[in-house]
């Protein structure tokens, strides 16, 4: 019996892949992945297979699609407004307020303070949150400048706050969080925030969010609105999606907006590939552009 037992447990059951809602070919998978990169840069290897069936069934249950073939077909049809569909289904927005707080103490530091020390009044400021996803990042820069700076109203300083993803810049320009979102709110921060009557949810006050401009930004698009220049640039946790061409094209293109002195700050888990010419490590993901 004790054999018996022991073959067993060598027997190797193989795997039975689950069965699919949806039709799903290699080739599917391997054309939407080359669509993702060419329109978004987003890269998708083997491994997100998964990750792109299970995002873009939604869009075929709410299409009536029995196949990602002819989704495929549907999004050559109609591909101005089921591009941008397409690419929101497949964007990962996870955020925080005072995410990476390291960034913001340095931003209090090493922007603000020397701001005010070099504008006793008036001055002018901008600041970039570029992949906004659902506004935490830039409504914390607003509650530091609003908090900070104490004649706010009469100085020129913006907030601009950009994302590919159309449906989570509706949700960003609201301005309204739930409990457990602003509970990362430092207390000295805490003044713009009031409870939204009749539920758990927190709304910033209309002057601290009119600090901020939102609007639709694909980093491929050949040429960006923007001007500049900037004094902070945000840009974390969006260039791991990236490859390494598409990286260094896009921290080349935020050099050039940034004026002489002022700061890109990256996710916890990004880097620069190799050195830059014109940007110096000066912290834990924070640079500095030096010419």
């Amino acid at each position: 019996m004790a054999l018996a037992r022991e073959a067993l447990a060598t027997v190797v059951i193989p795997d039975i892949p689950a069965q699919r809602e949806f039709e799903f070919s290699e080739a599917d998978f391997q054309a939407l992945s080359k669509i993702a990169y060419e329109h978004a840069g987003i890269m998708l290897p083997e491994a997100k297979k998964n990750l792109l069936y299970g995002r873009l069934s939604r869009r075929l249950r709410t299409l009536g699609l029995p196949s990602f073939e002819e989704y495929r077909q549907y999004l050559k049809e109609n591909s101005a407004e089921e591009l941008q569909l397409f690419i929101n289904a497949l964007s990962t927005n996870h955020t925080k307020f005072f995410r990476e707080q390291h960034h913001f103490e340095h931003f209090v530091t090493d922007v603000v303070a020397p701001f005010l020390a070099k504008h006793p009044t008036g001055g002018r400021m901008r600041i970039w949150s570029a992949g906004c996803s659902s506004g935490e990042e830039p409504h914390t820069i607003a509650l530091i400048l609003a908090t900070e700076i104490k004649d706010l109203a009469s100085r020129d300083v913006r907030i601009l706050a950009t994302d590919i993803d159309t449906d989570v810049l509706r949700k960003a320009a609201q301005g309204i969080f739930s409990a457990e979102a602003v509970s990362a709110v430092p207390a000295k921060y805490r003044g713009p925030l009031s409870k939204v009557d009749g539920g758990d949810n927190f709304a910033i006050d209309r002057k601290v969010c009119s600090l901020i401009s939102f609007g639709h930004l694909n980093f491929m698009d050949e040429r960006w609105p923007m001007r500049g220049p900037f004094d902070a640039i945000f840009c974390r946790n969006v260039m791991i999606y990236f490859d390494g061409p598409t990286k260094t094209k896009l921290v080349d293109r935020f050099t050039d907006l940034l004026r002489v002195g002022s700061w890109l700050y990256i996710g916890h888990s990004e880097s620069l590939l190799g050195s830059h010419p014109r940007l110096k490590l000066a912290g834990r993901t924070i640079y500095r552009r030096t010419a």
